[in-house]
C-alpha cells in the first residue's frame, strides 16, 4: 500500500488526510472511508479510544486492490476549523468535497464511500445526492432519527450498568433512558452552536441537527446500489434498523444482519455488547462476515461499471 499525506479543499478549511492505493500502475477502485460521530481523526480514533476503524478498512480493502481516502474531521488533527462549532451539515459537505477530490484523482477509477455509523448517513445522502453514482457502505446505519436512536441506545446502553445504579435512580423516580431524554430537551433549547452542560463544551449545533435529522428520507430517495450491514449485538444503532433499509430501498440494496457482532463490527462472545468493553474488543479484527461482504460487494459494484479494468 502506498500512503500520501494530503490536503482537501473544503469551503474556507483544508482537510488532511491520507489517500492510499494499491501497489501498482494504473486506475484502481477506491473508498471514501467515513467515521462515526464525535472528534474522530483519519484513522477513526478519539483522543480517549483509539478504535482505529478506518485505518482496519482501508488496510483490508487494500489487500483486495481497493484505494482509500481517510481523513480529519474539521477541527481534529491536521484539518483546519473548529471541531465543536461544526454542524451536522456542515460535515455533509466536508464529505462531499473529499468525494470530489477523490474522484478527482488521475488514478482513482469507480468511488464509494464506506460510511460507519454516523458516517453512514453521510454515505447514503451523498447517494441520495447523486454524488456517489456507483453505490455506497452503509456500516451500522440507522432508520430512525437521531433522537430516537440516542433514546433507543440508552436504554441498551443501561442494561449494562450494574443493579445498583438502576436501583439508586429508581429511589428518585428516574432511569438512565428518562436521564437521556432530560439532556436532550436542554440541547434542543439551546440556540449557540457551542454550549457548556454540566461543565463540558458541547457541539451543540451538530447534535440538534442530528436529533432532527431523519435518515429514511435519504433511503427513499437513493437509487443507487447500497450495502447495509449491522451487527445482531449493536447496542449504539438499533439491529432491527437493517429490516426498514431492506423495506425502504428493496432491490437495489443488499441487507445484512451478522450474528454475534458489535457495533465496532467486532465479535461478541458475550451475551450482550457493552460500550466499556470496546478498548478489549479492539485487540481482535473486524470480524471476517463483515470483511468478505464488504469485498464481495464492492466487487460486483466495481466490475458492473468497469468491466475488466479493475485491479480487484
Amino acid at each position: 500500500m502506498i500512503e500520501a499525506n494530503i490536503s482537501i479543499p473544503a469551503g474556507d478549511v483544508s482537510l488532511a488526510g491520507i489517500l492510499a492505493m494499491p501497489n501498482g500502475e494504473g486506475q484502481h477502485p477506491a473508498v471514501l472511508l467515513l467515521a462515526g460521530s464525535g472528534p474522530l481523526d483519519r484513522d477513526g480514533n478519539h483522543k480517549r479510544l483509539p478504535l482505529g476503524l478506518s485505518r482496519d478498512l482501508a488496510q483490508i480493502l487494500n489487500e483486495a486492490g481497493w484505494g482509500s481516502l481517510r481523513f480529519d474531521k474539521r477541527g481534529v488533527g491536521e484539518s483546519g476549523g473548529d471541531y465543536l462549532s461544526t454542524g451536522f451539515y456542515d460535515e455533509l459537505a466536508d464529505t462531499i468535497s473529499a468525494l470530489n477530490w477523490l474522484k478527482s484523482q488521475p488514478n482513482v477509477s469507480a468511488v464509494v464511500p464506506v460510511g460507519h455509523s454516523a458516517g453512514s448517513l453521510y454515505a447514503a445522502e451523498m447517494s441520495a445526492g447523486g454524488h456517489a453514482e456507483s453505490g455506497a457502505v452503509l456500516l451500522a446505519h440507522t432508520t430512525s432519527t437521531g433522537e430516537e436512536t440516542l433514546i433507543w441506545q440508552a436504554g441498551e446502553i443501561g442494561d449494562s450498568v450494574p443493579r445498583w445504579v438502576h436501583r439508586l435512580l429508581r429511589t428518585f423516580g428516574t432511569s438512565i433512558k428518562k436521564q437521556q431524554e432530560k439532556a436532550l430537551a436542554k440541547l434542543r433549547n439551546t440556540s449557540k452552536d457551542v454550549v457548556r452542560i454540566q461543565g463540558q463544551r458541547v457541539n451543540a449545533k451538530w447534535m440538534r441537527e442530528f436529533l432532527s435529522y431523519d435518515p429514511k428520507a435519504a433511503l427513499r430517495t437513493t437509487t443507487s446500489p447500497l450495502l447495509a450491514i449491522t451487527g445482531s449485538k449493536d447496542v449504539q444503532v438499533n439491529p432491527a434498523d437493517i429490516e426498514t433499509i431492506a423495506a425502504i430501498t428493496q432491490d437495489h440494496t443488499t441487507s445484512t444482519l451478522v450474528n454475534d457482532v458489535d457495533h465496532i463490527l467486532r465479535t461478541e462472545t458475550a451475551p450482550t455488547s457493552n460500550p466499556k468493553r470496546y478498548k478489549q474488543q479492539i485487540a481482535k479484527p473486524i470480524d471476517g462476515r463483515v470483511v468478505d461482504a464488504i469485498i464481495t460487494w464492492l466487487g460486483t459494484v466495481a466490475v458492473s461499471d468497469m468491466g475488466e479494468t479493475n485491479a480487484i
